[in-house]
């Protein structure tokens, strides 16, 4: 027989993340070899002949690199003059591995700075995402700001009324929709529903694109220095500042600095802005900021789109316009109040301008956020040829949970069983740090996926979610598939109170909203047709998981009993949560069963 789990505390101890210079002990079992080496690699490959310690285990204990890195393991099992091969499994997930006689993938151990730290009211919090042309427009609306507007925004075309359905707009040379149509969401508008939102169990909202830009989703951004005069000015934010101050909640921005906008002052290929923009000429001050193969129309583009340039991000003065203590974009809004940035696709931009950043805002206040949108897993992203690790502690406090949201999804459609959703609970637990872990924004629906209603209807398949938009629009689920999809739905918000990390709930989804892709999963919010129940039993979950210490910052464990149910357990070890922190309550054991 030949063994080794990971996530088992007889195989590997201790489990999981592993500060720099700390020792680790691990243990295989072997009854076909008197012979085991443990390989390990940090860049160079090292071999430790492994003592056995009776039952047919073999164990080495080693130290860890001083440096903050990936250090990766497996076995080589001496048999006949050969070498058998024993590595992670095939989908990297860790825990139980198998043999081979190939070079196998190899067991990770995510190497931490020490000194990692992450603000304590993320781990301890509840997020909310708006969409803030969709979620609620203000008494004053637009008054006061029509010809500010009509300049920034000629093309935009606004909804007579606050119900209707978003605008289809179709691009025909690229086929994506235009967005350019508006419902007129203010700030002041998110300000006045702060009060329901503080009942909901929010304390952090996350609020997507504000700066000015040319469509309603304003991830083109115009400028990163003004507010969208469609959802207010200046004083609109600090409004908004100060009243979730009183009641104790935060404010992230959503910043995109991967790309900007065509229509922005730094390119103004319309000549919108009063600059002299990148377009226009090569003399501009922001020429550099953007790669011309042929000037001006052809530069490189985010994905694609001509109405996204991508930016230099290593050229010195982009960074200074970012990153300058004193008048730099990140720094500024921190110093208004923000508590911090969500990074639009963040595996696009440099490690080192991450560490910029994250020095950057910090300088400001110890305790701003810096979390990033990346997809995969984000302790071994690939992106661009080059292994990217998020959670060193250098970097990003945490990201965006997409891994977990699909496995949910999958658990709760039939897609996969509990035993696959545990393993990857584990395996995050395994490869992210506590204090990265216990930071992550758990979602279930955003901007840019199906809601979640649909989702649990099974409308989230490859194919479905990009169906076509004419046909998704016609999507709508009938009362038994709603009430199924519904049951599902707070299932998995229970399950996303019961783990670490932040709950974060997408507008509208805690009051039934449905919708399929862009734009229809960006409808208004439907204040007058919310599906109270839905919204209510919501309510109790996050306020439990608000105002419950052992939720937020417990120690973890996850069984399963058969392949529909899965058992989370939240507990104390010497009256201490995972920080070594004081925890107050006994130990909470809940089963989800789909």
């Amino acid at each position: 027989m030949l063994h080794h789990d990971s996530h088992l505390l007889r195989y590997r101890n201790p489990l999981g993340p592993i500060p720099a210079g700390e020792q680790v002990s691990i243990r295989f079992l072997c009854n076909e070899s008197n012979a085991v080496t443990l390989r390990t690699w940090d860049g160079s490959e090292h071999r430790h002949p492994m003592t056995p310690i009776g039952n047919h285990l073999f164990e080495a204990t080693i130290t860890v690199p001083r440096t903050p890195m990936l250090f990766w393991y497996d076995f080589i099992i001496h048999v006949n003059g050969s070498e058998l091969r024993y590595g992670n499994s095939v989908n990297q997930l860790g825990g139980e591995g198998f043999p081979t006689w190939e070079q196998p993938a190899s067991f990770q151990i995510t190497v931490y700075d020490p000194d990692y730290s992450t603000p304590d009211y993320v781990r301890h919090g509840v997020v909310y995402q708006i969409f803030p042309d969709r979620f609620f427009k203000d008494g004053k609306g637009q008054t006061g700001r029509e010809e500010q507007i009509r300049a920034a925004h000629p093309e935009a075309a606004f909804h007579e009324s606050w119900n209707e359905r978003p605008t289809l707009d179709t691009d025909p040379e690229t086929g994506d929709n235009r967005a350019l149509d508006f419902f007129g969401g203010t700030l002041r508008g998110i300000a006045e529903k702060l009060d329901s939102l503080k009942e909901l169990g929010i304390s952090i909202l996350y609020i997507n694109p504000m700066f000015r830009a040319r469509t309603n989703h304003r991830y083109d951004t115009g400028s990163y220095e003004e507010i969208d005069p469609i959802l207010g000015s200046d004083s609109d934010f600090d409004l908004l500042i100060a009243e979730a101050e009183k009641r104790g909640m935060r404010v992230m921005l959503d910043g995109v600095f991967s790309h900007t906008g065509s229509d922005s002052m730094y390119f103004n290929r319309f000549g919108r802005y009063n600059t002299l923009g990148a377009y226009q000429s090569k003399e501009s001050p922001y020429y550099d900021w953007y790669t011309f193969e042929d000037h001006p129309n052809r530069y490189r583009t985010w994905w694609g789109f001509q109405t996204l340039p991508t930016v230099n991000k290593d050229h010195p003065e982009y960074r200074r316009y970012l990153l300058d203590g004193d008048t730099g974009i990140l720094p500024r809004w921190v110093r208004r109040g923000a508590c911090g940035w969500r990074l639009d696709v963040a595996d696009e931009l440099p490690m080192t301008m991450l560490r910029d950043m994250r020095t950057a805002i910090r300088n400001v206040r110890e305790d701003t956020l810096l979390l990033g949108e990346v997809w995969e897993d984000a302790s071994n992203k690939v992106a661009y040829g080059q292994m990217r690790c998020y959670c060193l502690g250098d970097t990003l406090d945490s990201v965006m949970n997409y891994p977990l949201r699909r496995a949910v999804i999958d658990f709760f459609t039939g897609a996969c069983d509990a035993h696959h959703l545990r393993r990857v609970i584990l395996h995050q637990q395994e490869v992210y740090p506590a204090p990265f872990y216990y930071s992550l924004m758990n979602l279930l629906g955003s901007h840019d996926r199906v809601r979640i209603l649909n989702a649990m209807a099974g409308c989230d398949r490859e194919g479905a979610a990009q169906m076509d938009r004419l046909e998704a629009s016609k999507v709508q689920l009938d009362k038994d598939v709603y009430a199924i999809a519904k049951t599902k739905v707070l299932k998995a918000i229970r399950l996303l109170c019961l783990l670490p990390g932040a709950p974060t709930i997408y507008y509208g989804d805690e009051i039934g909203m449905q919708g399929m892709a862009d734009p229809w999963n960006r409808a208004p919010m439907d204040w007058e047709h919310a599906d109270e129940t839905m919204r209510s039993a919501i309510k109790e979950m996050l306020n439990q998981r608000l105002n419950t210490p052992m939720l937020q910052t417990g120690w973890l464990t996850v069984e399963t009993d058969g392949p529909d149910t899965l058992i989370v357990k939240r507990y104390a070890v010497g009256g201490r949560d995972v920080f070594g922190q004081p925890v107050e309550g006994d130990a909470i054991t809940e089963t989800i069963t789909r």
